[in-house]
C-alpha cells in the first residue's frame, strides 16, 4: 500500500498540470472545456492561495466558489481536482477522496492519469477503512491489467480486516504462486497474513502450510517454533509415537523443544524407542538453557537424566555385539544397529548401517529408516547425501513432510 506522502506526491503532479492549464474557454475532444467567468478567477485565486501554502485561503476560495450560481463542468472538474489534492494536503481525507472520485468519474479527467488515480484512491480509502471500496478499485486495477504485488496485498489485507479471511486466503494463493513462478520472494507480513487467516479459520492444516512457507523464505526460531508446535499436536503425530518422535527430533534440531512438557516427553520417547543417548542429550541441553525453572521439574528431569546417562553406557556396551552380528543380518537388524549408533552420536557409522538397510530392502518401516539415513548423514557433515536420501523418503505424507522440512533446515543451517 502506498504512504500518504507518496499519494501526495502523485496527485501534486496532477495539481501542477491543473495549475498550468489555461483556463480560458476552448472546446476538446468533443467536450466542453469552458470557463465561466467567475469560476476562472476563483480557479486562478485557489492556485495562488495554495502555491503560496495558503491551505486555509484556499479552502475558502472552494467554498466561495462552490456558492457561485452558476458555473461550467468544466470549472467544477478543474475546482474538485484542486481540492482533491488542497484536503490530501491538509490530511481531510475523506473529503479529499469524495472530490477525487468525482474527478475520476468526469469525462474530462485524462486517461492517461487513470491508473495513477484508481491506486491513489485505493490508498486513501484503506486509510479510511472503507476496505469495500479499496477491493472494488483492487479489482479495477486487475481488470485494467495495472495491478501490481503490494495492490493484490492491499486487497487481501482489506478482506483480513473485514473478517473475509476466506477470500483472503484465496487472494493470498493465487498472489503467492504467481509470485512462486516469477522466483520472487513474498514479504513476511504477507505470509503472516495467511498464517493468522487460517487461524480465524481455526484450520491447523492450513496454517501449517502457512508456517512452512514462512520458515522457507523467514527461518526465525518463532516460526520454526509454531510449525513444529502445530505438528507435534496434530492428530496424526500423537497417535503415533514413532513419528511423535521423529517430529521431535527435528524440533530439537532447529532449538524448538522449549517447553518442559515437551523435554520431558522426548526424552521419554527416546527411552521408549532404546534411544537413551538422545534422551540425554535433550535433557542436559534443557538443563543448560535452564528450561526447568520450578524445583519439582528439574528433581523429577534430574532423575530421568540419571537414568538416560545409566541406560546410555549399557546401550553403548551393547553395540560391539550388534556390529558382529551385523555382517550377514537382515535388514531391521542393520536399522537396530543404526539407531545405536544413532543414540551414541555415532553418524558416519549410523548412517552407513541405515544406507546397508536400505539397500537390503525387505524393511517394516524404509521410509522412516530413509530418513533417519538423511538425519546421520546431516549430522555427520555429508549435507548432499542427506538431501538426496530426505529427497528418497516417499510412502508416508507426514514423514514425506517432515523430510522436506529437514532439507529445508539443511540448506539454512
Amino acid at each position: 500500500m502506498k504512504t500518504l506522502t507518496r499519494i501526495v506526491a502523485t496527485l501534486m503532479l496532477g495539481a501542477a498540470f491543473l495549475m498550468t492549464a489555461t483556463l480560458a474557454p476552448s472546446v476538446a475532444s468533443a467536450q466542453d472545456r469552458t470557463n465561466s467567468k467567475d469560476g476562472a478567477r476563483l480557479i486562478k485565486s485557489v492556485q495562488e492561495a495554495m502555491n503560496a501554502r495558503r491551505y486555509p485561503d484556499a479552502i475558502n476560495r472552494i467554498k466561495e466558489f462552490e456558492a457561485l450560481p452558476k458555473k461550467t463542468a468544466y470549472d467544477e472538474y478543474l475546482i474538485g481536482e484542486l481540492a482533491g489534492f488542497l484536503y490530501t494536503r491538509t490530511n481531510e481525507t475523506a473529503t479529499a477522496v469524495k472530490y477525487l472520485e468525482a474527478g475520476l468519474a468526469s469525462p474530462f479527467f485524462p486517461q492517461s492519469q487513470v491508473h495513477g488515480r484508481i491506486l491513489n484512491l485505493m490508498g486513501l480509502n484503506y486509510d479510511l477503512k472503507n476496505y469495500d471500496k479499496v477491493i472494488d478499485y483492487g479489482n479495477r486495477a486487475i481488470k485494467g491489467g495495472f495491478a501490481t504485488t503490494s495492490t493484490y496485498q492491499s486487497i487481501a489485507q482489506a478482506y483480513f480486516l473485514k473478517g473475509s479471511y476466506k477470500d483472503t486466503l484465496k487472494v493470498t494463493d493465487g498472489l503467492l504462486d504467481d509470485m512462486q513462478k516469477r522466483g520472487e520472494t513474498p514479504k513476511e507480513d504477507l505470509l503472516t497474513l495467511v498464517v493468522n487467516s487460517c487461524k480465524r479459520l481455526e484450520d491447523r492444516a492450513c496454517e501449517t502450510r502457512a508456517f512452512e512457507k514462512l520458515v522457507t523464505y523467514y527461518p526465525k526460531q518463532e516460526y520454526w517454533q509454531n510449525l513444529l508446535d502445530a505438528l507435534l499436536r496434530s492428530s496424526t503425530t500423537t497417535s503415533n509415537e514413532t513419528l511423535l518422535l521423529d517430529v521431535y527430533r527435528l524440533a530439537d534440531e532447529v532449538n524448538a523443544v522449549t517447553k518442559p512438557e515437551d523435554v520431558r516427553e522426548m526424552a521419554q520417547l527416546c527411552l521408549d524407542a532404546g534411544s537413551a543417548g538422545e534422551a540425554q542429550r535433550a535433557l542436559e541441553k534443557a538443563f543448560a538453557k535452564n528450561v526447568f525453572a520450578a524445583p519439582k521439574d528439574k528433581e523429577r528431569n534430574q532423575r530421568l537424566l540419571d537414568a538416560a546417562k545409566k541406560q546410555a553406557v549399557a546401550d553403548q556396551a551393547a553395540i560391539p555385539k550388534l556390529e558382529a552380528d551385523s555382517a550377514n543380518a537382515a535388514g531391521d537388524q542393520l536399522v537396530a544397529l543404526g539407531r545405536a549408533y544413532l543414540s551414541s552420536a555415532q553418524y558416519d557409522k549410523a548412517a552407513a548401517a541405515f544406507s546397508r538397510a536400505v539397500s537390503k530392502g525387505g524393511l517394516k518401516n524404509e521410509t522412516e529408516a530413509r530418513l533417519l539415513l538423511g538425519i546421520s548423514q546431516l549430522k555427520a557433515g555429508h549435507r548432499e547425501e542427506a538431501n538426496r536420501a530426505f529427497h528418497a523418503v516417499k510412502g508416508d505424507p507426514t514423514l514425506e513432510r517432515l523430510a522436506n522440512l529437514w532439507t529445508l533446515h539443511a540448506r539454512q543451517a
